[in-house]
């Protein structure tokens, strides 16, 4: 039970601050968090401007990787937000610092808790003794885990009245959610709520929605409302228990799933429909090549064992490494395996929305979520609102489509257009994107703070997993395709994308929201091209660094002094493409580093990553925050674009003939 709650003898539930408890503000500033740590300064959201807190406070900072190798929820409070740093690169938060600064309440600006799912993150401040959260606003899976763990959220005004020393009735923080969130919020969380629906004590009924035209996504979750005895349609808002035709997690999250499992339901505890679910060995398989990740090899190799020891106890799909390779990033693998189109998917990791590249529904979990899942099978779902993009024309052959998400980043995202919504794609340009570059679109709906992606069906996506799934056709493939409804309500607008006025795009160094055109960047010198990760190593993606590479070594050019150049295959069956069509040699002769399958660099923990404040990446992967890859400045770019900087030396758009004009205005 939340200890901010309190019951009044006349049996309301009330909200109260406890006396000598502080409250914490993430300012902009510093040296005010310093300060605060210190017990020299306390503010009052009366005297705080909400334009000076901190804003998209991503789950990187609040738990950076290597605090994530601690499993258990009390470890990581000793070093939670260790990523939060100044621009000397120094730490604000020292280790005890949440832990041992007296706090309740964590205050900060708009969408916190954007990026990686890591339901560490909102574990780090509740072991902390953070039992109120509040911003202007939240991202949609730290949202949910922040739920799963029994934490109150709320805004400012709410914050005000508490620390005026009023006591607020329960439901001023709740009455916002759905009546199972609002009870869920008020038994402690999902393991608590989910004993007293066992028990009987609770009860999800179905949705009593009439019939009405629904978008992708209320179309695949009404086809699995768990009791539904026929055709049954939902709207956002809905609540409802959904079943989950499967899901996975990998060496970075199982060990936390199988800890508390075992707390929940005892060391014999057991999973439904464990061929549904997978284990991955992906993240942390380079780790151990990182000088700056040997101090943690201990306790990597236990995340390893735990992730065994689960699934020796579950028998779930077994993805480890064999001989030190592993099969493959976990979404990779899984839309080649088993995402088919009209699947409910979870798993703990916020990329697995990529898996709506397949004309499948697909989000991230945390632990706690996905531990009660795979237990039961099923989950509780509130109904998302949508929001649609239109896409007509053509890409120009310098873009990809990395290109339109950061242009999506930069235009919906940062207005918070797409917040909590699933983004769903179609028009007559869907057409000339491939399933792959689909799958880039899906994958980056994370970052724009959605709760996921989705996208149309057609000839070409049937073709293309009917080639992956033996004894299926496209036709066998296509009959499970779900389309919207003519008429489905978009509460986020319908947006038209012209693909053939998109420009090479780069995020800048800090976060994947602020993109610009590469074209308006002053020149800068790179150590570093990085071309891997879900996002940007599938057969596509090595299609378009080859295609780049070649047309390099065609004109006397190869990668440029010193920069280094990574490739990195997302998965065997990649890697096994683009051997077969050659590229390890166009590889070879131009001077890059091919890696396995795995997350590598993208994650920290691979060859890729720099090793310094003063070096500069391009990078292909997924998201840039501050220490994510390294210390150095990160770019996000489009594989065209990371593979012309590497061989130009600088961040440089990829266009047709680049480098031979080049080498005739250098002979001229």
């Amino acid at each position: 039970m939340n200890p901010l709650i309190h019951t009044r003898e006349s049996g309301e539930r009330v909200v109260r601050l406890t006396p000598g408890k502080r409250v914490l503000f993430l300012t902009k500033d510093p040296e005010t968090i310093r300060a605060q740590l210190r017990g020299e300064l306390d503010l009052s959201m009366a005297d705080v401007d909400p334009a000076d807190l901190l804003d998209d406070i991503n789950t990187d900072t609040m738990t950076p990787a290597w605090v994530c190798f601690r499993h258990k929820p009390e470890d990581l409070a000793l070093d939670a937000y260790a990523g939060l740093l100044d621009e000397a690169g120094e730490r604000v938060f020292p280790t005890r610092a949440l832990l041992d600064g007296g706090f309740e309440v964590i205050v900060s600006g708009q969408r916190k808790g954007t990026g990686s799912s890591r339901e560490t993150a909102p574990q780090a401040e509740k072991w902390s003794g953070i039992h109120l959260v509040i911003a202007h606003s939240f991202a949609p899976i730290h949202e949910r885990n922040n739920i799963n763990l029994g934490q109150l959220m709320g805004g400012y005004d709410l914050l005000q009245r508490l620390q005026a020393g009023e006591e607020l009735p329960l439901e001023a923080f709740t009455s916002e959610y759905d009546p199972v969130t609002r009870v869920m919020l008020e038994s402690g969380g999902l393991f608590p709520f989910a004993s007293q629906y066992r028990a009987g004590e609770v009860e999800v009924p179905l949705p009593a929605t009439e019939p009405r035209p629904m978008t992708m996504g209320e179309k695949i979750l009404a086809s699995k409302l768990v009791g539904a005895d026929g055709a049954r349609s939902v709207r956002p808002g809905d609540v409802c228990l959904v079943n989950v035709d499967g899901g996975y997690s990998h060496e970075f999250t199982t060990a936390q799933v199988h800890h508390f499992l075992g707390l929940e339901y005892g060391d014999d505890y057991r999973v439904v429909n464990p061929d549904k679910f997978a284990i991955f060995e992906d993240h942390l398989l380079y780790a151990t090549g990182v000088e700056r990740m040997k101090p943690f090899e201990h306790q990597i190799q236990t995340l390893r064992d735990l992730q065994n020891a689960f699934q020796a106890h579950t028998g779930v799909r077994d993805y480890s490494a064999t001989d030190g390779v592993s099969p493959g990033i976990c979404h990779e693998v899984a839309r080649e395996e088993f995402v088919d189109p009209g699947d409910f998917i979870q798993a703990t990791d916020s990329h697995t929305c990529m898996g709506g590249g397949s004309n499948a529904l697909t989000w991230g979990v945390g632990a706690t979520e996905y531990a009660g899942l795979i237990h039961s099978g099923f989950t509780f779902v509130e109904v998302p609102e949508s929001i649609r993009f239109e896409l007509v024309g053509e890409l120009d052959p310098g873009c990809t489509a990395k290109d339109v998400i950061l242009e999506i980043l930069d235009t919906y995202a940062k207005r918070e257009d797409t917040l909590n919504r699933v983004m769903e794609f179609g028009g007559p340009g869907l057409a000339s994107l491939s399933p792959d570059e689909r799958a880039t679109l899906c994958n980056m709906a994370t970052e724009c703070s959605a709760r996921s992606g989705i996208c149309e069906g057609d000839e070409r996506l049937a073709e293309w997993v009917a080639a992956r799934r033996e004894g299926l056709s496209a036709a066998d493939v296509a009959a499970g395709f779900v389309a919207p409804d003519p008429g489905a309500e978009y509460a986020g607008g319908v947006h038209t994308i012209d693909l053939g006025a998109i420009r090479p795009m780069v995020a800048e160094p800090g976060d994947p929201t602020y993109g610009k055109d590469v074209a308006d960047l002053e020149p800068v010198r790179i150590d570093i091209a990085y071309g891997g990760s879900c996002t940007a190593g599938k057969e596509d993606d090595f299609e378009f660094y080859a295609r780049v590479l070649q047309e390099a070594l065609d004109s006397g050019r190869r990668v440029a002094p010193g920069v280094r150049m990574f490739v990195q295959y997302g998965s065997e069956a990649v890697r096994d493409f683009a051997r077969g069509r050659g590229y390890d040699a166009i590889f070879e002769a131009a001077g890059v580093e091919v890696i396995d399958p795995g997350c590598g660099a993208c994650i920290g923990c691979g060859p890729g990553v720099s090793d310094s404040k003063d070096q500069v990446t391009v990078s292909a992967i997924n998201r840039n925050f501050n220490g994510r890859s390294g210390p150095g400045k990160l770019y996000l770019a489009s594989p065209l674009t990371v593979a012309a900087s590497a061989v130009m030396g600088t961040i440089s758009a990829y266009r047709p003939g680049m480098f031979a004009e080049a080498m005739a205005t250098a002979d001229a």
